[in-house]
Formats: C-alpha cells, sequence, structure tokens
C-alpha cells in the first residue's frame, strides 16, 4: 500500500519547488510531491504517516567516511578528552584493565597539539601502562601512530627497518624506533588493526549505523578497506543493513577488484562500488600535508608527499581504463596542485567522464579554482576540519597565500562541492558540519563573526553540499538528494527549522539540532528515544 508522509515544511531541495506538506511513497520511492490534502483527496487508499519536528530534510550522504574504523572506535580507547600526555597514559591504563590478557589496544585519536604541553609521546610512555598488551593508538589525523614496544617487535619495526616510500620511522639518536610513526609507515600495524585482532567488524558495523542513522545519514560513500565491504555485504545478505553504502576501494586492492570486475556505480540501491581512493600527501596536524612553502618555524619541512606524480598517474589511469572513479586525499596546496595535473592530463588523454575528487581540498593555489572547475574535479570536503584546524592554521601557515577550506570561493567558480566529515577523524553528525560551513566557528561560537568569513556559505548550499553534492558525486543523484519524484524516499525529520528565519539570525543553532526520525526506502530506520 502507498504511504503518505506529511508534514507543513518539507524541503525538497529543487529550487522549483522548495517546500511541500506531503511526500507519496510505494515501493520506497517517492512517486509524488505537493500539497498533503490534494495527495490525500486523489488517492483513497493510503497508509498515512506524520512526521515529527519542525522541518523535513532529504537524507544526509557523507561523502567521505571511514565506517570501519568509527565502528571499532566505539569499543576501543579514546584520547580526545586528554590535555597532557600524563591524562592519556591514565586513559590508556584504565582501558587496558578491561581488556582480555595480551589482546591488542587500538584506538587513540589524540592530539598532541592540544596538551598543555605538545611533547611527542614515545613507546616508552606507553610502556609504564601496557601490562603486556600490544598498543597502537592513531592520531586524531589518522596519518600518525603511537605505538609501545610490543607492537613495534610484533610489526617487525625495529632499528633495521627501512622507512617505505612515503613513510617515516621516527627514530633516537642511536636509530631506534621512537614509538612515533607516520604515514605509510603505519602499515605493518593497520594490517592488524584490520583483522580480526580488533574485534567481528560486522557486528560493530551494526552498532554504527544506528548511530548513524541517529544523526541524519542515510547514505555513507565509506573510505575503509576491504574488510568493510565484506562485512556490509553480510550485513546485506542478512538482511541487517539499513544505511546506503558506496564503497570505496583502497589502492592495494585495486588489482583484485579489476580482476572480479567491480566498476563504479555498479550494485543497486543499497551497496554499491565507489572510487578508488589514493593518498598524495598526509595531514595538517601531523605536519605531513604536501605544502607549496615550509611549515612557520620549521624550516625545510613542506610535508610528505605520500605518492609522487607517476605514482598517482599510474593507478588513477589504471582505474580510469577499468572503469572506476578516482578519490584522491590532499589537503596541502602542493598536493592539491599536483592532483589536479593527474587529472588534467587524465581528461585530455582518456576523455573519462567518470567522476574525479579531491578529497579535503583544504588549501589551493588560488589559480588552482580555476582549474578544477573547468575541469570537473569534485572538491570533497569536510567543513569541521576549517573549525578545528583554525589554531593550526594560524601557527603554522601564516605566511601562505591560500585559498582555505574555501567554499565561497569554490561555489562562486561553479566547483561541485560534496561534504562529509571524515569521521571518526571528526564526529559524523552533519549539523556540526552543516554549523562550519555556515558560521566558520567553533562550537562555543568563536571567532566571533566566523574565521575567513568570506568563506562562509548559506544553510541552503551547504544542505544541497550534504545532499545532493553528495549523491552527485557517488553518481547516483538520479535516485538521491532531493525529495521529488522518482527518487528514492530517503529523509529525517529534525527538531530545528535550520532554513527559516529564526536560525539564519542565530545560526549557531543549526549544531544543537537533534533528529527525531529517519526514514530510508520509506520505512522508519530509527526514532528518537
Amino acid at each position: 500500500m502507498p504511504a503518505l508522509f506529511r508534514h507543513p515544511r518539507i524541503h525538497t531541495g529543487d529550487s522549483h519547488r522548495p517546500l511541500v506538506t506531503g511526500l507519496l511513497v510505494t515501493d520506497g520511492v517517492i512517486t509524488e510531491a505537493g500539497d498533503a490534502d490534494q495527495l490525500a483527496a486523489t488517492h483513497t487508499r493510503l497508509q498515512v504517516v506524520d512526521l515529527p519536528g519542525a522541518l523535513v530534510l532529504p537524507g544526509m550522504h557523507d561523502a567521505h567516511i571511514h565506517t570501519a574504523a568509527l565502528a571499532r572506535s566505539l569499543v576501543s580507547v579514546d584520547l580526545r578528552p586528554a590535555r597532557s600526555l600524563a591524562e592519556a597514559l591514565e586513559l590508556v591504563r584504565a582501558h587496558v584493565r578491561t581488556m582480555p590478557e595480551g589482546a591488542w589496544v587500538f584506538g587513540g585519536r589524540w592530539d598532541s597539539n592540544k596538551w598543555e604541553r605538545a611533547v611527542q609521546p614515545t613507546a616508552a610512555d606507553l610502556d609504564t601502562v601496557s601490562d603486556g598488551h600490544p598498543i597502537a593508538l592513531s592520531s586524531i589525523d589518522g596519518h600518525t601512530m603511537w605505538a609501545n614496544s610490543a607492537a613495534l617487535r610484533l610489526a617487525g619495526i625495529n632499528a633495521d627497518y627501512r622507512d617505505p616510500a612515503g613513510g617515516h620511522v621516527v627514530r633516537d639518536a642511536d636509530g631506534v624506533p621512537t614509538g612515533i610513526l607516520r604515514e605509510e609507515a603505519q602499515g605493518p600495524i593497520d594490517s592488524l588493526s584490520e583483522s580480526p585482532a580488533s574485534g567481528e567488524l560486522a557486528s560493530l558495523l551494526v552498532l554504527a549505523q544506528d548511530q548513524l542513522l541517529s544523526v541524519g545519514l542515510t547514505s555513507v560513500t565509506d573510505l575503509n578497506g576491504e574488510d568493510a565491504r565484506a562485512a556490509y555485504l553480510q550485513l546485506k545478505a542478512n538482511g541487517d543493513l539499513k544505511i546506503r553504502v558506496n564503497k570505496g576501494i583502497p589502492r592495494e586492492s585495486l588489482a583484485a577488484a579489476i580482476s572480479e570486475g567491480r566498476r563504479t556505480g555498479v550494485g543497486d540501491d543499497w551497496m554499491r562500488v565507489g572510487p578508488v581512493k589514493l593518498f598524495s600527501d598526509g595531514a595538517l596536524g601531523s605536519r605531513t600535508s604536501h605544502m607549496g612553502k615550509d611549515f612557520h618555524g620549521d624550516p625545510g619541512n613542506r610535508g610528505i608527499a605520500v605518492m609522487t606524480t607517476d605514482q598517482l598517474y599510474d593507478a588513477a589511469r589504471t582505474a580510469v581504463d577499468a572503469g572506476i572513479a578516482v578519490a584522491t586525499h590532499a589537503i596541502g596546496d602542493q598536493a592539491n596542485h599536483l592532483v589536479l595535473d593527474v587529472y588534467e592530463r587524465l581528461r585530455a588523454e582518456t576523455g573519462t567522464r567518470l567522476p574525479l575528487s579531491i578529497e579535503h581540498t583544504q588549501f589551493l593555489q588560488p589559480p588552482d579554482v580555476e582549474r578544477l572547475v573547468r575541469l570537473g574535479v569534485t572538491a570533497s570536503m569536510q567543513p569541521t576540519h576549517c573549525t578545528s584546524d583554525i589554531d593550526l592554521v594560524n601557527a603554522l601557515l601564516p605566511d601562505h597565500e591560500l585559498v582555505a577550506y574555501g567554499w565561497r570561493t569554490l561555489l562562486d567558480a561553479g566547483a561541485m562541492l560534496a561534504f562529509g566529515s571524515d569521521a571518526p577523524v571528526e564526529e559524523a553528525n552533519p549539523f556540526f558540519g552543516l554549523h562550519a560551513a555556515v558560521t566558520r566557528q567553533r562550537p562555543d561560537g568563536s571567532p566571533t563573526g566566523g574565521w575567513q568569513p568570506d568563506e562562509r556559505i548559506r544553510v541552503d548550499e551547504a544542505i544541497a553540499a550534504y545532499t545532493s553534492g553528495s549523491a552527485r558525486l557517488a553518481g547516483d543523484f538520479d535516485r538521491k538528494g532531493r525529495l521529488t519524484p522518482g527518487r528514492l524516499a530517503d529523509f529525517i525529520a529534525v527538531d530545528t527549522d535550520i532554513t527559516g528565519d529564526a536560525v539564519a539570525a542565530e545560526p549557531g543553532r543549526i549544531r544543537d539540532t537533534g533528529v527525531l526520525q529517519t526514514v530510508v526506502g520509506g520505512e522508519v530506520r530509527w526514532s528518537a528515544g
């Protein structure tokens, strides 16, 4: 039986008819959108559902998220509250006491930039609280790992270990690893953290998807590894998948994916093949983002090129020739510049119309804005990175002439934007991202007027980047991103009308918006309380 979903304010995302009061849904698809009373009068046999709250929005699509890492973080040690090395160690000590004897301890999300003294932690520090456990703790940005002696030993990282291309093992004066691993040097331990040693992933993803639904996400583009793909396929086979997944392919699995016949867009409305994920550089907080000039106060350090331009081109060309889209991580302005070089060559030599994106696009050299638009490259960005990084940018890049987190500049130039969270690096809640995009302020409202306020965007533009923009990048805009006939019935009811005049006058309220109900495929998948 068709269902009529009613609400006084349904934001469709369609500029031709931005507001309706009724959505007629049949078999999980919107068949009509318009006046609820007229729809009820013309269709006699209906299930009528009155949606709660102040506003209904299209379901949010996180264009860049690591759901396996997020799922594992639910049972891992969380060091974000720590404001010193001592506090971090006490949190580890308390977590270790809850673990089975000898089990690996993963997690982390530590940020020494926010410690009272920004010291570089060591394996010796962790050894004091390890109690026989191997411990490997990722930094908040995921580009640095802090490991104890047991973890280093089990991973084979010792004085004789050679730094891999695009990676760096920090060593003491005698050449002995200190316990800090940057970029590709994390590989030996990363492979363990994605194994059964970290827990049974499918059951953890069941918990994670409920968390994602509770904040208004109905779709994700997941950029974790093949273990996440296998777990999602298991959930789908068991009838437990409630959220739509556009599943990325890690670079190391590209050849296998091609041999299996995976192509971007192949799949169904619940799970589709996404892009291959490549890495051009590191992250700002780890001082490994590839910059065109030295970091302030760190002469000679311009970050790390994780892959050479030739390696990026070869991997991207292999993917495109096989019908697979490309998503390349680039934060520093030089990294972005080099990725655009690769994409320009790809467009010229292959004529491909596959989606090409730069993941993060945090710092651009001003002339590269036009080039990004001309090449049809999507800027896949995470607004809360901007507000988290304000102090870092001011400290490390004060004399760099950059377009920094330039949403307004990019939109005005005609660029395609897709928004996400990069969770668990940031919180998955899209309303945190919408708040950051509209205000460019931290959660506490600082700085007054927003950081680089000329780059603020309107709330409708931010919503579009989190819905239709992400759907376009995933290649399924004909099925998602707006609440119009022919598209999937994915929508959320929220307690705050973030499109209204009251919130326009007080945009800080966007961040506090609560989701009351999440509908995916015409079925209520999550409700508050």
